[in-house]
């Protein structure tokens, strides 16, 4: 029987967790470290909280290293120390530098959540879902030191519906890539999956996701806004502000909506219709609310949080009003 692929895993985010646990429960692979992010304050009592990766590994009782900066040369000592013959990265959240790149003996893959060249960078299922795409997928590819550049090994695709949410995604995602993460490492380690070039043709780059992006500017299309509460969902959340008319102003973050393609009402102005509430977007369209959470509160429906303002319709406001 051949030697087990010797593997140093580095991730952090939820895609990478499946991915983790396929290369964990093959008798072909051999873990020999899992890296991720150092823990981080979570929750209202800002306790130290390991990545979505890291708790998994635990979970699956394996060594987890919390590396700050993996570029540092006690880090570099230690993998060359292990002497890997391949790194697998997924939502690592660090930008590997040349040294590491070149430290195990085959090659770095990195596990992106989208059908490379479209979408390099840091937010590629957001990106997907506010485009309102009607496929994404993941690629096996090899890292360089360009952003997401490397040659491709494997594109595995999924096709959307319009429907699904940024969390519920990622972990699609992180199954697909899982469900052929082990034969594909092998088929690179042994030379009979080759990458090929992207396509400078098709290149776009997508940024990182601030908490300002989910801030919901009601000129804009209804449909717009509703991709805008699924590709922003858990965060940073597609947010409003609104005001009763007592003239309190309350912060509300849209969980399930539909757009509405048209509508007599300006954008921000809202009504009431069978228990949603309904607010004048762009384009002579609205935005249904049917799920909502405010601040400080938990996910109600409009009904509900109609009845907390006592019956009120409230007033959604305008950006330049903010």
């Amino acid at each position: 029987m051949p030697s087990p692929l010797k593997i140093v895993f580095l991730g952090s985010g939820p895609i990478a967790i499946p991915i983790l646990q396929a290369l964990a429960a093959s008798d072909q692979i051999e873990l020999q470290a899992v890296v991720s992010q150092l823990d981080r304050p979570a929750g209202r009592k800002r306790i130290l909280t390991p990545t979505p990766l890291a708790a998994a590994a635990l979970d699956l009782g394996l060594e987890v290293i919390r590396a700050a900066d993996v570029n540092t040369p006690e880090f570099l000592e230690h993998l060359r120390q292990l002497a890997p013959d391949m790194l697998c990265v997924v939502s690592f959240g660090q930008i590997l530098k040349q040294g590491v790149l070149s430290a195990p003996r085959i090659c770095c893959v990195n596990v992106h959540a989208s059908l490379l060249p479209r979408y390099r960078g840091a937010s590629p299922i957001t990106q997907a879902l506010l485009n309102r795409d009607n496929e994404t997928g993941v690629c096996f590819m090899q890292m360089e030191r360009g952003l997401d550049s490397g040659p491709v090994y494997r594109t595995l695709t999924m096709p959307l519906k319009g429907v699904e949410y940024a969390d519920s995604l990622e972990n699609d995602l992180g199954q697909l890539a899982a469900d052929h993460a082990v034969e594909t490492l092998l088929a690179i380690a042994d030379g009979s999956l080759t990458p090929e070039h992207q396509d400078p043709a098709g290149v776009t780059i997508c940024r990182k996701v601030s908490k300002r992006d989910g801030m919901i500017n009601w000129n804009m299309p209804a449909c717009n806004i509703e991709a805008m509460t699924r590709a922003y969902f858990p965060w940073p959340g597609a947010g409003a502000r609104c005001r009763s008319k007592s003239g309190k102003e309350i912060a509300i973050t849209i969980c399930a909506s539909r757009c509405l393609t048209a509508s007599p009402l300006a954008p921000g102005v809202c009504a009431e219709v069978s228990g949603k509430l309904v607010v004048g977007c762009g384009q002579n369209s609205a935005l249904e609310i049917s799920e909502l959470i405010p601040a400080g509160g938990k996910r109600m429906t409009a009904a509900a949080f109609r009845n907390g303002m006592r019956g009120e319709v409230p007033e959604f406001i305008l950006p330049e009003e903010l």
